[in-house]
């Protein structure tokens, strides 16, 4: 067991049957091997650990979280003998469209109290759905995986959902940070090691558990192609018209032609139904079938360009940049090794 000590931090991991599991116990496994897993591995002596971790929840009984895996909270929040020190808030098995809404009041309540009393309050992932709850994200920067921005456009307008980072400060002290995507939990794991404890010792952690720094953010992530609903059936149309015609120089050309409507109209129509312009729903489908191309082939990046409706490989190269937040050549050396895994 970690040696406790007058001056560890009191940390509270929230858990409800929303919660995934992975998330959970791999936040605490980290947090409580700093200072000693390092120093066990490498035959030096062991720190005292800076970390004092519970799993909280609003009742003491174990229940099941995502994918049945079962949770024995230390305590719950009700009873607990002090205010802990940092609050985090684990990734949660949400559908794109399911807010918290109303479900853990209590709880809430609680959260927003421990960050009156002075405590850090993290969230990682659709964790950030909770803490957009209490509200203390309003007017403030937050993330979460990027496939949660359409419901913090819906649920929590006055949240400034931020897609690309892998964290994001909702203020100048750090006192509330949220990180992007599933396993962003390692990242705000380093973070949270070398803020309250050491950089030295959050670079030991990260090479004892292979955790990655996302430097790179959730950009290279990020599918652009996502299933809007809606009821226009003229934008459908259109939608299918250039996901056929996308590699034809002209595709837009050929969707408004086909359209037969004002070419204003038909704009303003697509904006409202799809959230992007014809322009850049184009595109979208232009970078998204070059990344698999630039996962699963060796053609050029020149080459790939053509074969997605661009002649200006500059051009290309610029726009993918833009879209992803790497170059093409830096795309194929993150990805396609994965797709090649089991060769």
């Amino acid at each position: 067991m970690p040696k406790m000590t007058a001056t560890s931090l009191d940390v509270c991991i929230v858990a409800i049957p929303e919660t995934a599991g992975s998330a959970l116990y791999g936040m605490k496994d980290v947090l409580m091997a700093t200072g000693n897993i390092w120093q066990t591995l490498s035959r030096k002596e062991q720190q005292q650990t800076p970390f004092n971790v519970h799993i909280v929840s609003n009742r003491r009984e174990m229940f099941f979280c995502g994918n049945n895996i079962p949770i024995q909270p230390d305590s719950d929040f009700h009873h607990l003998a002090d205010s802990p020190d940092i609050v985090i808030l684990p990734e949660l098995w949400l559908g794109p469209d399911e807010p918290l809404t109303g479900r853990y009041p209590e709880l809430i309540a609680w959260i927003k109290t421990q960050h009156a009393k002075g405590a850090y309050i993290y969230s990682a992932c659709s964790g950030a759905i909770m803490l957009a709850e209490t509200g203390l994200l309003d007017a403030c920067d937050a993330t979460s995986h990027w496939g949660y921005q359409d419901l913090f456009r819906k649920h929590y307008p006055k949240v400034r959902f931020k897609p690309e980072p892998n964290l994001a400060f909702a203020d100048t002290a750090g006192k509330i940070v949220t990180a992007g995507g599933t396993t962003s939990w390692h990242d705000l794991a380093i973070y949270i090691i070398s803020k309250h404890f050491s950089p030295a010792e959050a670079v030991r952690i990260a090479q004892v558990y292979l955790l990655k720094w996302h430097d790179e953010g959730q950009l290279p992530y990020h599918t652009l192609l996502r299933n809007n609903p809606h009821s226009d059936h003229l934008v459908a149309e259109c939608e299918n018209a250039l996901k056929r015609h996308y590699k034809n120089g002209h595709a837009l050309q050929l969707t408004l032609q086909q359209a037969n409507i004002p070419e204003r109209t038909l704009k303003r129509r697509f904006k409202s139904a799809t959230g992007l312009t014809l322009i850049d729903y184009l595109q979208n489908i232009r970078i998204e079938a070059a990344k698999r191309q630039l996962e699963q082939t060796q053609l050029p990046v020149d080459d790939i360009s053509f074969e997605i409706g661009y002649e200006d490989a500059s051009f290309f190269r610029r726009l993918f940049k833009r879209k992803t937040g790497l170059t093409p050549s830096q795309y194929r050396r993150m990805f396609k090794p994965i797709i090649h895994a089991a060769d």
